[in-house]
């Protein structure tokens, strides 16, 4: 299961999610109290390891040009379009890039067309994002099957797992739910949050057999990815 620490705005951050078990980083690139700038972004990346963590930079509704130089300029792994992104923009970008995740807020019709936008991913955030507050996670089965999906949205070291147990997603995202102040980590939180969310993913796989059989109701078989 990846687990994606967002909203990341310094070097120590970055070391300090990877060393806890964090496998996704994630700088935004839209405004936001998180937002830095894609040289930042480049300097922090060239210190994480390039083969084990996926580095993901997050633009709302900025010109695909702009997010593929972008993606490039800072070597990241992904690009996360977490706006109004129409689907050609959402495949023109992903035809660039290495990897897309496309954001639509829970309950948003949209979601039920997830697979017309070619995203490798679909984030599943709270209808306002970055307000720290938890959806329904009864909407994530309004994703159509087959799609990989990552939950956000109000996610913290205390809900996690029960995140991870009801929807059984493919990956799980964070930011707030792990800060001392905006843009800033708290070790604590961070390792408390991760360890939560292995514990989930090491008892479901405990489960695995039967989960491949069918009985997960999640919207996608993260297990396949094990």
């Amino acid at each position: 299961m990846v687990i994606k620490i967002c909203g990341t705005t310094s070097e120590e951050d970055a070391l300090l999610a990877v060393a806890m078990g964090a496998n996704a980083i994630g700088f935004v690139f839209a405004p936001s109290p998180r937002q830095i700038s894609v040289q930042l972004a480049a300097d922090i990346v060239k210190r994480l390891p390039r083969e084990d963590i996926l580095t993901v930079g997050v633009f709302r509704d900025e010109a695909p040009r702009r997010v593929v130089d972008a993606v490039f300029a800072a070597g990241l792994g992904a690009a996360q379009l977490h706006g109004h992104e129409p689907p050609e923009d959402t495949r023109w970008v992903r035809e660039r890039v290495p990897m897309v995740i496309k954001a639509f807020p829970a309950g948003d019709p949209l979601v039920t067309r997830a697979a017309d936008y070619g995203a490798d991913v679909i984030l599943l955030d709270a209808p306002s994002p970055g307000s720290g507050l938890v959806f329904d996670w009864a909407l994530a089965g309004d994703l159509p099957d087959g799609q990989r999906l990552l939950v956000a949205g109000g996610l913290t070291p205390d809900n996690v797992a029960v995140a991870v147990t009801k929807v059984k997603p493919w990956g799980v995202d964070v930011s707030s739910g792990v800060e001392a102040s905006p843009g800033h980590k708290d070790p604590m939180k961070v390792k408390a949050f991760i360890e939560a969310a292995r514990r989930a993913e090491a008892q479901l796989l405990a489960a695995a057999p039967q989960v491949a059989k069918g009985a997960s109701t999640g919207p996608y078989d993260w297990a396949e990815d094990e």
